[in-house]
């Protein structure tokens, strides 16, 4: 099942939160081969904050990126070992399952990653020069070597060389002085002397070989404290096996490097490939919960989008470019870029995208509860300001009474105060949070444009806010590389709005406004940005540019 994210635009408004929710649950409902997400891709001011509040129902999570992470490439499904079993294990494992990588697990807690390459090492050390010393655990001999335990404790360990007693017993005791003060685990057949040695000495393990029951020994074990194992194979295979008996905490590797589950698909793809292993721990925190390896970066993961409220990539979410746009729901003018394949697109000149979002409901008959159409008719309300923006057409209107209905909102007029009641936020937000909340860039021959609006109840608290937004404008100017930057505070209820403005033009009254102090004018019964406000700034850089 493939996760498919709703996202309206970047600085979201109340009509993009409210439709990315609202078309998602639709997904959800009609197609259950997929899971869509409604995610938001910035701070919600206080109208959208209130409106889900009010309605009980949670908002759509903040996503910084869709880039491809760890998490989606990553192997959750493995088979795990004990620090403690044999590499003999290990072995028959990567062979039956071809594997390339096991973890190493102790109560549940990362011990390490075992590839094929430790084993490589391991056998290449065995073949080299230097007596290979092992760290032996008696307990794993009953789970490699076929055989019987005749004495000692199997759940301690020790470290030893490998020595056969199959030589003449003077070379035979020449060889272990030469070891000494190294005992060594020693192989051996029923041979008396040979084995005396080594009770008297108390070497710390000894492996018979051909020896079918204990009354065929020649010695007497009972002075003896070390493990006694008899093995049922020969000589050549017990001692074969006794090498892979060593617990697969020995070949491990130490201190290998990590990635973390939100880590970026190229970024750990890059750290895999910079090391010297076939993969690599995946946390979440300090939480083991998975690994990479090499074939899981042969191809990056695209995420699936629905853009709603917008069809430019600038404009939605960060990573957009490595996914797959699926669907674009929009009341904008199109410009959107090329897609991999043929896309669905719903796009209707009307005043709120949840009003196409409406449409969609009923064009796949499916029934609108209420929570559903309280949102829907918030985003319309908020978009159109209460339905008296000139972008409102009479579709927007037909459906804020189809939904006013489905909603049960008794007074639809106390619906539209309650709602822009709560934009008051000059004087309480910060300055960048206000102008950045509903902030639209547009480029006009050379020159980049960037406006953002509020609404409030009443224009008076502008003058006491003026210098601070101002200034608040000319830093987002100059952050975003802007030409110019300006936010329109509208009063919904006496349509009715002031202009401010970063610095830009030397005559600042070429402005078709009253100019009613620096950089600040008043726009009588303007409310829309893009049909009454955007159409003058084009015109002025069009004249003076």
């Amino acid at each position: 099942m493939r996760t498919i994210y709703v996202c309206g635009h970047r600085n979201p408004d109340l009509d993009s939160v409210c439709a990315a929710w609202c078309y998602a649950r639709l997904k959800n409902i009609i197609d259950d081969e997929n899971t869509y997400v409604p995610i938001r891709l910035g701070h919600m001011n206080a109208t959208t904050k209130n409106q889900f509040e009010a309605i009980n129902v949670v908002p759509p999570a903040f996503v910084k990126d869709i880039r491809a992470r760890v998490h989606q490439v990553m192997n959750r499904d493995y088979w795990a070992l004990h620090p403690q079993e044999p590499v003999y294990s290990l072995v028959r494992y990567l062979r039956k399952n071809h594997a390339s990588v096991v973890p190493l697990l102790e109560d549940q807690k990362y011990r390490g990653l075992l590839s094929l390459d430790e084993i490589t090492m391991y056998f290449l050390k065995e073949n080299s020069r230097k007596r290979p010393k092992y760290r032996f655990y008696p307990k794993n001999f009953t789970k490699v070597i076929e055989g019987e335990l005749l004495q000692g404790d199997v759940e301690g360990s020790f470290d030893a060389y490998i020595m056969t007693g199959a030589m003449e017993y003077d070379v035979y005791q020449n060889r272990l002085q030469k070891l000494l003060p190294d005992l060594p685990l020693l192989v051996v057949g029923n041979r008396k002397r040979h084995l005396q040695y080594a009770i008297d000495s108390q070497f710390p393990a000894i492996v018979l070989t051909g020896v079918a029951d204990d009354e065929q020994l020649s010695v007497d074990l009972s002075n003896y404290r070390g493990i006694v194992y008899r093995s049922f194979l020969d000589t050549a295979e017990t001692i074969r096996l006794l090498r892979m008996s060593l617990p697969v905490s020995q070949i491990v590797s130490e201190n290998p490097p990590s990635v973390d589950v939100d880590d970026l698909f190229d970024d750990a793809k890059r750290v895999l490939v910079d090391s010297d292993f076939r993969g690599l721990p995946v946390f979440d925190e300090d939480e083991f919960v998975g690994f990479v390896t090499r074939r899981c970066f042969l191809e990056r993961p695209r995420s699936g989008v629905i853009m709603v409220d917008h069809n430019e990539l600038k404009q939605s979410v960060e990573g957009i470019e490595e996914s797959d746009v699926l669907e674009i729901i929009d009341h904008h003018r199109l410009d959107a870029e090329r897609t991999r394949k043929p896309i669905f697109i719903a796009s209707e000149p009307v005043g709120s995208t949840c009003t196409i979002i409406y449409h969609q409901y009923k064009r796949w008959n499916v029934e609108i509860d209420r929570e559903t159409a309280f949102l829907l008719l918030s985003g319309i309300v908020s978009d159109t300001v209460m339905l008296k923006s000139p972008t409102t057409t009479d579709v927007d209107r037909s459906t804020a009474e189809e939904l006013v209905r489905i909603g049960k909102v008794e007074d639809f007029s106390r619906f539209c105060e309650d709602l822009f009641a709560v934009a008051s936020v000059l004087k309480n937000e910060d300055e960048r949070s206000v102008i950045e909340s509903d902030f639209k860039t547009y480029r006009e021959k050379t020159i980049m444009v960037g406006i953002g609006q509020v609404e409030v109840n009443n224009l008076a608290q502008v003058d006491e806010v003026r210098d601070r937004y101002i200034k608040g404008l000319e830093a987002v100017k100059r952050e975003q590389r802007l030409d110019w930057t300006m936010l329109l505070v509208t009063d919904v209820r006496k349509e009715n709005s002031i202009l401010l403005c970063s610095s830009f033009l030397k005559d600042e009254k070429v402005l078709a406004y009253p100019l009613l102090d620096t950089q600040t004018y008043h726009l009588e019964g303007v409310l829309s940005r893009k049909k009454q406000l955007l159409p003058e700034i084009l015109r002025v850089i069009e004249e003076y540019y």
